[in-house]
């Protein structure tokens, strides 16, 4: 592991700060001014910022076994919701006597289905960090057995594709269950405060936003020291050949297990910090549609390039936003003729051609000879 020096660059570094000053100082004081102003940032915008961010650590979990691994998780979306529900179950639980029902341990839904008493999974979720060490260890979990088993049965490519789609398929059939316990079609919703704090307050969501530009830019320097080091040019290897890598001795599974399992283990923080930003988390989060498009933001952002898989979910979600509200009915058509074109005309992204541009732009410009003495 290269030490922290050298994770980036000073140039790198200087753009990571200015960036991360940008926005975890500069849009919250934009927030805090009079309404009136014309510079004010809206409290509408803050949690929809947040949002994003949450998808870019979703998409950069992604970039991290797609573009390095070479692994296309198309379950990705899984981890996500699977994060968002262990912190929904927190904040469920912090409602309390606050409930329509106002039952002091049973959320609303379980009085209103009749439930006599807490399932043995919904204890210790009253506890914050037993429902921090839950975002983090049912995604990792689940993903350590997964790929425990389809790695050692190396299974890959288009096979293990479709193997991860048909596991959140199967968990989405699961949570729509009422009696699985999480709040069936409805999901869980309605929550009242996180940590003390009312969660509809302004003050709060930008707490909240903060939280999520921090932990977005701590994955960020966790993914950089991974793919610098050893074990990141033994993942690219095993992109790139890897029987050639199972000839020269290493351990491809053990490899694979490792990254796939720091990636949920992302991709469940991601969903964690999403579900107060949003105010609901349902089985919907389970569609195999949710993690196709994570793979577009990546492949649109650029593949194996880290910042391009949070510029390609930044730019996505934001059309999404635009075109739902201008021409629902267009999104789909977009967002797939999008893919081709990237597919087609961009295989690097947006990160890629601008990289490319910039290379053949310094490439045009001509060295200045010194004057013969």
């Amino acid at each position: 592991m290269p030490r922290a020096a050298s994770i980036l660059s000073p140039r790198g570094w200087a753009l990571f700060l200015a960036i991360g000053f940008v926005l975890i100082v500069v849009l919250p004081v934009l927030n805090l001014l009079p309404a009136g102003s014309q510079w004010r940032l809206s409290d509408y915008l803050v949690p929809l910022f947040g949002k994003y961010a949450c998808y870019a650590l979703l998409a950069l979990s992604l970039d991290l076994v797609w573009g390095y691994a070479g692994i296309l998780s198309l379950g990705h979306g899984a981890f996500f919701a699977l994060g968002g529900y262990a912190m929904g179950m927190y904040l469920m639980r912090q409602i309390g006597t606050r409930g329509v029902y106002a039952n002091p341990l049973l959320p609303d839904f379980m009085v209103f289905l009749n439930w006599k008493e807490l399932p043995w999974f919904w204890y210790g979720f009253n506890h914050f960090p037993y429902a921090l060490a839950m975002v983090a260890l049912v995604p990792g979990m689940l993903a350590f057995i997964f790929g425990w088993f389809a790695f050692r049965s190396r299974v890959s490519g288009v096979y293990l594709s479709i193997i991860t789609q048909a596991l959140t398929y199967a968990l989405l059939l699961a949570f729509f269950r009422n009696n699985m316990g999480f709040g069936g079609n409805n999901g869980l919703t309605d929550f009242k405060d996180v940590l003390g704090f009312d969660i509809q307050a302004p003050a709060t969501r930008r707490g909240l936003y903060i939280a999520t530009i921090v932990a977005l830019g701590a994955a960020f320097l966790v993914c950089r020291a991974i793919v610098g080091s050893k074990l990141g040019r033994v993942l690219l290897a095993i992109r790139d050949a890897e029987p050639r890598v199972r000839f020269l001795g290493y351990s491809v599974e053990y490899a694979k297990l490792f990254v796939f399992t720091i990636s949920a283990i992302l991709a469940g923080i991601a969903g964690a910090l999403y579900v107060p930003q949003v105010g609901i988390i349902n089985p919907s989060e389970f569609s195999p549609a949710n993690s196709i498009e994570i793979a577009i933001w990546v492949a649109v952002g650029g593949r194996s390039t880290l910042v391009g898989a949070m510029i390609g979910a930044f730019l996505i979600s934001a059309a999404k936003t635009w075109l739902t509200g201008s021409l629902p009915e267009a999104w789909l058509f977009v967002l797939g003729g999008l893919f081709i074109l990237v597919t087609l005309a961009l295989p690097k992204g947006v990160v890629g051609l601008a990289q490319q541009f910039t290379f053949r732009r310094r490439k045009s410009v001509p060295l200045v000879e010194e004057p013969s003495p």
